[in-house]
């Protein structure tokens, strides 16, 4: 399927490593010219490396939207794109009563002003031009709350709400603002979080997936973490102009975890 991003220029944050490499790795295999941004340029340079049997136009930028410095650095370098995926997003398992107020004011910051701060750029000249993608990589602990993350359970909710409210402003043109929700996905940090949660820290790799799915997420349908190509194939879609129709949306790709109901 010819998804017809050739020619559409697409910025995706928290793109290094995990969801975001995967999501850059098929925007540009897709044929639209990529971004990607980080806070070292050791990474930076590793995901480029990685990303270079790709094909496409893929082109890196130091800089953090997490902080206002940050994100005004990026929108300087890139002042106007079709597709802008917020994909940034940091988690960690932490008793309620132990989540600092710096804690909530930090997983704010990063996963939902981050997004706020590029959306507010970019958004303006999509309505313009009368065509634009917006997608927040979200998560199913947006509509589940976890009782061991609650302050991320927050902002996920909250980019729910962002991205719902902008869609609203959409209306009658051809700019769709979507939020799609991953379930538990495998990334760089993952066994360690595992072990944050497992009952036996010390079990292999394989036995800490399935205690973390038997224990705290029993509702998953796969009974597995879904790996970040996964996700990257929805958003790409999302991202074209194929998806016209799609505004507005929770796009749940979350193995199964969230009851319809929710």
């Amino acid at each position: 399927m010819d998804l017809q991003l050739h020619g559409k220029t697409a910025l995706v944050t928290g793109s290094t490593a995990g969801i975001g490499l995967e999501i850059a790795r098929k925007l540009a295999a897709e044929g639209a010219d990529t971004i990607i941004c980080g806070r070292t340029q050791a990474k930076l340079d590793s995901a480029l490396a990685d990303l270079a049997a790709s094909g496409g136009k893929i082109r890196a930028i130091l800089a953090d939207p997490a902080t206002a410095k940050g994100a005004a650095t990026l929108t300087a370098v890139v002042p106007a794109v079709d597709i802008l995926v917020n994909n940034l997003g940091i988690y960690e398992s932490k008793p309620f009563a132990d989540i600092s107020d710096e804690d909530w004011l930090r997983l704010f910051e990063v996963n939902v002003l981050s997004g706020v701060r590029l959306a507010r750029q970019y958004f303006p000249a999509m309505l313009r031009q009368n065509f634009g993608r917006i997608i927040f990589i979200s998560s199913e602990s947006a509509l589940m709350t976890p009782a061991e993350m609650i302050h991320y359970g927050m902002t996920k909710t909250a980019q729910l709400a962002v991205s719902r409210g902008l869609a609203q402003l959409t209306k009658g043109t051809r700019v769709t603002v979507n939020s799609v929700l991953p379930g538990p996905t495998r990334s760089e940090g993952i066994v360690d979080f595992l072990k944050s949660v497992a009952a036996d820290p010390s079990a292999p790799p394989a036995e800490l997936e399935a205690q973390f799915f038997r224990d705290h997420r029993a509702t998953s349908l796969i009974q597995r973490m879904i790996e970040p190509d996964e996700i990257a194939s929805l958003v790409a879609f999302v991202a074209s102009p194929l998806s016209a129709a799609t505004n507005g949306a929770v796009l749940r790709a979350d193995g199964g975890i969230t009851p319809t109901a929710v």
